[in-house]
């Protein structure tokens, strides 16, 4: 019995280390976890590329990684309107990223940002920072940076009524111009209606390089034979549809045909070669290989037909020519994360600035009027007083409702013997139970042991007791019962009233805070309103700074009664858990009492033994 009482028996935790560590934690979650790369930016959200679940499987290096933003992941009304206060950091909070902005609508709410990522390991997570809301930031969006040295020629497609521009820091800008479709896979696409083909410039060269990649997204509208790449030369490299499947040929011996593609979708199309083997890649996936390879690509190369023969129709968007062989893993994450289905990119939520929340709630406090202040101190005082009584209260319960328990094994051990109880709760001289301090000490606490102490004080005064055997010499009247009936629910009700105590401050601070804080708000707004007529001057600079502060007061208001509400509700219920508890052990009490007391045969039977 004693080791199954010790278990139910507790240390009650120090309430005041609880609330300090409380008060650390909300300090904490008001606090960054990580230091703010610039003041100056007001916002910045937290951006996971995420390999393993790209399926990347080898690290990868100076990676330009696309963003794509939308009203989904991005507040465009508070960034620049042209992005211009857009920036990149690195998972340092302190390294800025290269980056360029291919296009960037505030109208539909639509942004393509190419972001130079230093590294990326399968398994590993990365994280960068994109921070926006800075109205002082000029652009530094800059496409000659973004792209490796090995990249020499980036075509984005974005311009409208005029040639291609390279976006390498090589600038082999096209010759001539095609169509533009505004609602391309990435901004604007280059759009091919079988009438003319476009001409990339002759100093494309990939002399020096260690072999040749190129890739671009290709969405024919129909399964026709026809010229997406061609470049002549001493090696001889051309890319093209026969009847919608996809192949590529290198000095004149071509890849078996693939799968047809013109299903009215983007496809992602990649070669890369070098001396001995060319790999085609379509959708990021090995679909065919030639045992001829090119090391360097040289001469006039055309995209959308080989001339003015076998014209493309179609869109063609992001073509890029590098002078090095890439690795298939390498194809593999540029298909993913341009495509539609981007599973790198991983965006986060947004953060709003410590200074800049500090200089909103700086800029209210400011406007605060006198009645402000005395609304909002009043309410801070009656938040404290509730809060300190929540958790007064919270305490005198946990330690109420932990000596009830072990009261209660107790008295189910003794198998609700009177005397024995008593006993072992006054005397202690029952060898199979001990008490050790503590637990005598739980037991001082109880309102049950109070509770049974009075009825045995008052079972005494009604009883004769033999003074040879302790035994009582006559029975318990009905008088007599419903008497100590009514003693006991008597201290039931001094006991709850005892618990009850000071609850009516979290009543008050419910139903008065949010009143207090409607009258500091309808005050504030009053005078306002009065000092905008008598300066003349109406307009929202003038409105919102008073108005902001006079909402202020309502906020504290809420701010008092909503944590008293859930309280008030909570010390309640284990008020009421108790009272019904001690109301159950009363009649329990009552019933063995009647039994024992009141029943002839059983004081006779007490009496021979």
């Amino acid at each position: 019995m004693v080791n199954h009482v010790e278990k139910k028996t507790s240390n009650l935790l120090n309430s005041k280390s609880l609330l300090s560590v409380g008060m650390l934690s909300l300090l904490a979650l008001s606090s960054q976890a990580q230091a703010w790369w610039s003041n100056d930016w007001a916002n910045r959200k937290a951006i996971t590329l995420d390999a393993q679940a790209a399926g990347i499987q080898t690290e990868q290096n100076t990676v330009p990684v696309l963003v794509r933003l939308h009203e989904g992941v991005l507040k465009f009304t508070d960034a620049a309107q042209d992005g211009a206060d857009i920036r990149f950091v690195a998972d340092d909070d302190k390294t800025p990223l290269k980056f360029h902005i291919e296009k960037f609508d505030p109208i539909f709410n639509l942004g393509f940002v190419w972001v130079q990522v230093p590294k990326l390991v399968s398994g590993k997570p990365a994280t960068i920072w994109m921070y926006y809301g800075n109205p002082k930031a000029t652009a530094e969006s800059n496409s000659k940076d973004s792209f490796d040295s090995n990249q020499v020629a980036v075509y984005h497609f974005a311009e409208k009524g005029a040639a291609a521009k390279d976006s390498s820091s090589y600038q082999h800008h096209a010759t001539n111009f095609v169509g533009t479709n505004e609602s391309g896979l990435i901004g604007n696409a280059a759009r091919f209606d079988g009438s003319a083909s476009l001409s990339l410039p002759a100093s494309i060269n990939t002399t020096g390089g260690t072999g040749v990649t190129w890739s671009a997204w290709v969405k024919p509208v129909a399964p026709e034979s026809s010229v997406i790449y061609a470049q002549a030369g001493a090696n001889n490299l051309v890319i093209g549809l026969n009847n919608g499947a996809p192949y590529v040929s290198v000095n004149n011996v071509s890849t078996p045909l693939s799968a047809q593609i013109a299903d009215n979708n983007w496809h992602h199309l990649a070669v890369t070669s070098s001396a001995g083997q060319t790999t085609f890649y379509v959708d990021g996936q090995v679909r065919a290989t030639l045992a001829q390879g090119i090391s360097a690509l040289q001469g006039i190369a055309t995209v959308g037909g080989l001339g003015s023969q076998q014209l493309f129709h179609g869109e063609i968007d992001e073509l890029k020519i590098a002078k090095v062989a890439r690795d298939a893993t390498a194809i593999q994450l540029e298909a993913i994360n341009q495509g539609t289905n981007d599973k790198l990119v991983q965006f986060g939520g947004d953060e709003i600035s410590s200074a800049s929340e500090a200089s909103h709630f700086g800029a209210i406090m400011d406007s605060l009027t006198f009645d402000g202040w005395v609304a909002i101190v009043i309410l801070i005082i009656m938040m404290l007083i509730s809060w300190l009584v929540m958790w007064q209260k919270g305490v005198l319960i946990g330690r109420v409702s932990k000596s009830n328990n072990f009261f209660l094994d107790l008295f189910q051990h003794v198998k609700g013997d009177f005397a024995k109880l008593h006993e072992v709760t006054h005397h202690n001289n029952q060898q199979d139970i001990k008490l050790d301090e503590k637990q005598v000490g739980l037991l001082n606490h109880s309102p049950l042991m109070r509770i049974f102490q009075k009825g045995i004080n008052e079972l005494h005064d009604r009883l004769q007791i033999d003074p040879r055997t302790g035994r009582p010499l006559a029975v318990l009247s009905e008088q007599s019962i419903e008497a100590i009936r009514a003693t006991l629910n008597g201290a039931l009700v001094r006991e709850t009233q005892f618990l009850n105590k000071n609850l009516v401050l979290l009543t008050i601070a419910i139903s008065g805070g949010p009143f207090i804080g409607l009258l500091g708000t309808v005050i504030g707004v009053m005078i306002t309103f009065a000092s905008i007529a008598a300066a003349g001057d109406v307009n929202v600079n003038a409105i919102a700074p008073g108005i902001s502060a006079a909402l202020a007061a309502t906020v504290a208001g809420l701010a008092v009664a909503i944590p008293a509400l859930f309280g008030y509700n909570y010390l309640l219920t284990r008020v009421k858990e108790n009272s019904v508890e001690m109301n159950v052990f009363i009649e329990d009490f009552i019933a063995r009492m009647a039994e024992n007391y009141n029943d002839p045969a059983a004081l006779h039977a007490m009496s021979d033994d």
